[in-house]
């Protein structure tokens, strides 16, 4: 696959990205598999994953300020 961005290659890896998820709540997810450009930096997420990830920020107390979510697939 290649970047929308820059037209480098897109590798999988996993990493941790935060989430904004009310005015001011913060969910980190951990371990997430991206694709991430080699060139740009620039990331996506497969649908699946994307799928996943909605429903986890759904439970998100929105009453904290920052919460920590390990993914798993």
């Amino acid at each position: 696959m290649r970047c929308h961005i820059c037209g480098s290659s897109m590798t999988p890896i996993v990493t941790d990205l935060p989430f904004k998820i009310h005015k001011s709540t913060i969910a980190i997810l951990k371990n997430l598999p991206v694709l991430q450009c080699e060139g740009c930096t620039e990331y996506l997420l497969d649908d699946p994953v994307m799928q996943q990830v909605d429903e986890i920020l759904k439970k998100v107390n929105s009453a904290a300020e920052l919460e920590v979510i390990r993914y798993a697939a």
